[in-house]
């Protein structure tokens, strides 16, 4: 069988580590495929939901809020300041998260609150769409 390695990073800890058939990803420029075999590619990611189909059949759901990516033929390496396995995305959290920071854009004072306030919603709503995806599959 057809793998590629997949690691996912995230500023604390390494999230996944494994062998893959497939690595879904959301790019800068819309959805990535991966299959084992890619071409050699570096690119930003945004904020959503890195599906992995495990070699043996199985998926995981990480979800990143933004980074990097480093694709090789025979391996995929995610990295990001924040991520986190589907099985412990918090809703309760996520969306008081988002509250906070609808409330943060409501009140900025400066274009640089703004901006931090607007980056923390996509990210929240990212989160959010990532938390539903998983659930969806399971």
């Amino acid at each position: 069988m057809n793998t590629i390695h997949v690691d996912v990073v995230s500023a604390e800890e390494s999230i996944f580590s494994g062998e893959a058939r497939f690595v879904a990803l959301p790019g800068e420029a819309g959805e990535l495929g991966i299959l084992p075999k890619h071409t050699p590619l570096i690119t930003r990611i945004k904020p959503g939901s890195v599906r992995i189909e495990m070699a043996d059949g199985g998926e995981e759901f990480v979800f990143v809020a933004g980074g990097i990516l480093e694709v090789q033929p025979d391996c995929v390496t995610v990295l990001s300041d924040t991520a986190i396995r589907g099985k412990d995305l918090d809703d309760q959290k996520a969306h008081e998260a988002k509250l906070a920071a609808e409330e943060a854009l409501k009140n900025a004072k400066s274009e640089v609150d703004l901006a931090r306030a607007q980056s923390e919603l996509a990210i929240m709503a990212a989160q959010l769409a990532a938390l539903r995806k998983y659930r969806e599959k399971r």
